[in-house]
């Protein structure tokens, strides 16, 4: 009984910060299914490639902000499925490195959110591993 109630008071904070991080995959990504009409991508010419790309991803990071809504319910039972969502997205910041070097610098916002992947998919991995042993 002792331990059910530390797990509880424990996983509410990281519960609380996956459901509010979910909530940027789902808002760029419905943005994102805007393709080349994404204000981002103001000034971009329509490129059908570069628009269908665009908008998968854009599909694809929505699911994934779903899948975290859904992970976070039962974020001390649902491991595999937490630990593949942080997975992608620290693969994630991996190609925006690349991209960094290989191309440019990004401008800043998307610095942070490679910060983000970087750093914080390792850390909440280890946050959820501790809440999931408890």
């Amino acid at each position: 009984m002792a331990s059910e109630a530390i797990t509880l008071m424990t996983k509410w904070p990281l519960q609380i910060v996956s459901y509010i991080l979910a909530l940027i995959p789902i808002a760029t990504g419905a943005i994102g299914l805007l393709g080349t009409d994404d204000p981002l991508y103001a000034g971009v010419s329509h490129n059908v490639l570069l628009d269908t790309n665009l908008r998968f991803f854009g599909g694809f990071w929505l699911a994934m902000g779903l899948a975290m809504l859904w992970a976070a319910r039962k974020i001390e039972t649902e491991t595999t499925l937490f630990r593949a969502l942080w997975a992608a997205i620290f693969m994630g910041g991996i190609g925006r490195v690349i991209s960094m070097f290989a191309v440019a610098p990004p401008p800043a916002p998307f610095v942070a959110f490679t910060v983000l992947e970087l750093a914080g998919a390792p850390f909440f991995i280890w946050w959820q591993a501790r809440i999931s042993k408890s």
